[in-house]
């Protein structure tokens, strides 16, 4: 529902008013009403979100979208009007998760692990969720609504950030969905009894002790001997006590006596005895810079060559159930599996796995190695295990070449049936990671996922839809499923989760059937996440493209993102931001011509568009199918000053041939200018080969699956810094070679750009074009430009077909009757 007016909903639960509007108003605010009502929010300021689109007095609720686009979006709403507006009074969100602590169905659920910008970095393990019962909105769900131009000024960033900590406060205790981070990777380790010897069991005592007897051996502390045994014993005695009295040791005097006498004693400890210490204390609860700790760490670490990589493994489990960092530790740990690499048992290989993408170090040494081992036993893997290698490579940023990825997914296609959600989510990360093709496993995902989409933790979720958008791989069943259940579970998104959701579903150029309820849930969580955007800057950037991909500008949150003390929180960013602020600024000034709000400064503007310009003409310009067509152009039409190659939206980041035409159809010189890049370009030379067109026309090389090619593309457009994943920005503010000069835009002309598009503009094996690139096609016409298509799969072909079926299919699209009769 992307044009026309739509009525105002606010989604308030559960009693329905069907009153004029202003009328309700009136009734909501009298001061003899406000306080026993729920509507005391209605006090509060209203998001506002726009659509770039007219309200009309009658709001209509449906879609203007063309036939074509009904067909590429199945969950289109229904249209329908609506003579007045519908309030519905709040009633305090009492979502819960219900289902077992596994977040995932079918396991264990819900890692905490690091994100990434664009799928594959880390950002750490931490992760924070809305309060418990959903409190007071701060900000209710936000109307669709146009920005007019006579509203008033937006409200300062500091007043944002305000309602959202208000938010947060308001809340009561922030919520999180029912999982253990620690526990839920480590479901693997119940496949094989081989494990017991390498893991920290953390679970409770068979037999605990009662608490009368802790208290007595807390009280022989002061009288006995530092014998290495005894003090052993009476660390394993207490981590058998039950869980309320091991909570209160932390501020025994006694306990605290003890622990020093096991730090006098450290190296008096035997290596088995030093182990069961450590494995006591994980129950225990140590806090990890407790001393004790620091010392069992140096002694381990000194002692780790004399130990064997059973115990070193177990040890590394302890250090990683008590969330200690040791990191000189793990690389004694590391080296010493480098030497023994051959007497690695296959428990030992994943369990070292595991504790490598824990640890967050990839050794560089050991990737060949891996590899190999894990082509070795990749039939005896269990599914589990395959889901565990998978998180410790991903955790660890490890490369993994695509022929064993390749292998592993061909696995994971067959028996997905019989994998647990989680581990499955872990395999998926690393298909996304590696930017692998594989239909097979994509088709099968499409048909068992969508049923588990329900009971899987909203953390999995946004790694499942994240590999969809990273894959450019649209099935609107999952995604549907996905829109479906996200609304009742939004509060538990962190600001990350609402980012993904919202770019995973507008680079896929998707709108649900229930598109205003998803919409509004999660614009309305990223105003209640405002202060983490601080941290992230990032996260807000990736929400706003996602949401300006299908036409959805919520001007606060806009205005908060251009004013300049967040933009300078961007520039300090560890990511490359600079074109997502380019793209966001120059679509809101296209797109939303009456928004009152921050734009970005005309030195950033210029800065940005020289910085996209001088990529164009080392890495778009050249390619060779834009090449011949300008050149081919200037041929047919008279010369180079008739064609010009160069970008119209600096901050869509690709190329555009703009040709002009009078509404007689003649060709109108208007590129005056040297064509530098064209003359580049001629003096270089590009041969057409017979591999470069096999190429071109095939998506492949001689030895490449066409999968393989497309996620070279992908790979290598990430790397230059093309917009295939990640929209660019272009800064608000300034004027943009975007933008045609009204005196330079003559009566009775007409402007083509005219679009060489490749296979990464589209879907996977589909002809729907991405989010960014719609973007681009939508905004080209608002400016006035007649959109013409060269697509890949007519164009490509004709490359390696004669000069004159080359002019012929150009002089068809230039010189269309449709085009010229529209402008006529």
């Amino acid at each position: 529902m992307r044009a026309g007016s739509r009525r105002l909903l606010f989604q308030w639960r559960p009693l329905t008013l069907r009153l004029p509007f202003f009328q309700y108003l009136e009734a909501a605010l009298s001061p003899t009403k406000l306080r026993p009502m729920a509507t005391v929010l209605m006090c509060r300021r209203l998001p506002r979100l726009s659509r770039a689109t007219a309200i009309s007095t009658t709001a209509k609720r449906g879609s203007s979208k063309s036939k074509k686009e009904k067909r590429d979006k199945p969950g289109a709403a229904k249209t329908g009007t609506h003579s007045g507006a519908t309030i519905q009074l709040l009633k305090p969100q009492d979502y819960r998760v219900l289902y077992n602590p596994a977040a995932y169905a079918k396991g264990r659920a819900g890692s905490q692990q690091h994100g990434d910008r664009d799928s594959s970095q880390a950002l750490g393990d931490t992760f924070t969720s809305p309060g418990a019962a959903q409190a007071p909105q701060t900000f209710p769900t936000a109307s669709s609504q146009a920005l007019s131009p006579g509203r008033s000024a937006l409200p300062k960033s500091s007043t944002l950030l305000e309602q959202s900590r208000l938010y947060k406060e308001d809340g009561e205790k922030e919520k999180r969905e029912v999982h253990d981070s620690k526990e839920d990777p480590r479901t693997f380790q119940k496949g094989r009894p081989e494990y017991r010897a390498l893991t920290c069991d953390s679970a409770e005592p068979a037999q605990p002790l009662p608490a009368e007897e802790g208290d007595r051996i807390l009280q022989s502390v002061a009288c006995c001997e530092d014998s290495p045994g005894l003090l052993r014993d009476y660390f394993l005695q207490l981590s058998r006590l039950p869980a309320e009295r091991r909570a209160a040791l932390g501020s025994d005097a006694r306990f605290s006596a003890l622990c020093h006498r096991a730090v006098t004693a450290i190296r008096l400890f035997s290596t088995p005895d030093l182990i069961h210490i450590l494995k006591a204390c994980v129950p225990l609860a140590v806090p990890a810079s407790h001393p004790l700790l620091n010392a069992c760490e140096a002694e381990f670490c000194r002692r780790a060559w004399d130990m064997g990589l059973e115990q070193l493994l177990l040890v590394a489990d302890c250090w990683r159930c008590l969330d200690r960092s040791v990191p000189s530790y793990l690389g004694i740990l590391f080296s010493y599996a480098n030497l023994h690499w051959k007497d690695l048992t296959l428990p030992q290989f994943v369990q070292l796995l595991y504790i490598v993408g824990e640890g967050r170090r990839s050794p560089a040494d050991l990737a060949q190695k891996v590899e190999s081992t894990i082509l070795k036993h990749l039939d005896s893997f269990t599914l589990e295990e395959l889901g565990a290698i998978c998180l410790g490579l991903f955790k660890s940023l490890s490369g993994i070449s695509e022929h064993v990825m390749r292998r592993i997914a061909d696995r994971v296609a067959l028996q997905m049936e019989d994998m647990s959600t989680y581990a499955l989510v872990n395999v998926l990360k690393m298909l996304r990671y590696t930017r692998m093709d594989h239909l097979p496993l994509m088709r099968e995902l499409g048909r068992v996922i969508p049923a588990r989409i329900p009971a899987t933790n909203i953390q999995g979720i946004m790694h499942i839809t994240l590999t969809y958008s990273s894959l450019h791989f649209f099935d609107e069943d999952v995604l549907a499923a996905v829109a479906t259940s996200l609304p009742s579970k939004v509060s538990y998104c962190r600001s990350k989760d609402a980012a993904k959701f919202l770019w995973s579903f507008g680079c896929l150029d998707y709108e649900p059937p229930n598109e205003e309820e998803f919409y509004s849930s999660l614009i309305k969580q990223l105003h209640a996440k405002l202060h983490e955007f601080s941290k992230f800057p990032e996260h807000l950037l990736t929400a706003l493209l996602g949401l300006a991909f299908v036409k959805r500008f919520p001007e606060e949150l806009i205005d908060f993102a251009l004013r300049e003390e967040f933009v300078q929180k961007t520039r300090g960013s560890k990511y490359e931001l600079n074109k997502d602020l380019f793209t966001l600024g120059k679509s809101v000034e296209i797109e939303c011509p009456t928004y009152q709000g921050s734009h970005l400064t005309p030195q950033l503007c210029q800065e940005f568009s020289e910085m996209v310009s001088s990529f164009a003409e080392k890495e778009i310009y050249v390619r060779p199918e834009i090449v011949e067509a300008t050149c081919l152009l200037e041929s047919m039409l008279g010369g180079p000053e008739y064609v010009k190659n160069h970008m119209i939206l600096p901050h869509t980041r690709s190329s555009d041939l703009e040709v002009r035409l009078s509404t007689d159809g003649r060709p109108i010189p208007f590129n005056f200018k040297a064509p530098v890049a064209a003359k580049k370009l001629r003096d270089m030379g590009v041969n057409l080969t017979d591999d470069l067109m096999s190429q071109l026309i095939q998506g492949r090389a001689h030895n490449q699956s066409p999968a393989e090619v497309g996620n070279e593309s992908r790979i290598l457009s990430q790397e230059r810094g093309d917009t295939t994943y990640m929209g660019g920005a272009l800064p608000a503010g300034a004027p943009s070679q975007a933008e045609p000069k009204a005196r330079l835009w003559q009566p009775g002309e007409v402007r083509l750009a005219l679009q060489v598009s490749n296979r990464n503009h589209f879907c996977y094996g589909s002809r729907r074009l991405l989010g960014l690139h719609c973007l681009k096609r939508r905004q080209l016409r608002l400016l006035g430009y007649a959109v013409v298509e060269l697509p890949f799969w007519e164009w490509f072909p004709l490359l390696r077909r004669t000069r004159s079926e080359k002019l012929s299919y150009l002089h068809y699209k230039v010189f269309s009757p449709a085009l010229l009769t529209r402008a006529a």
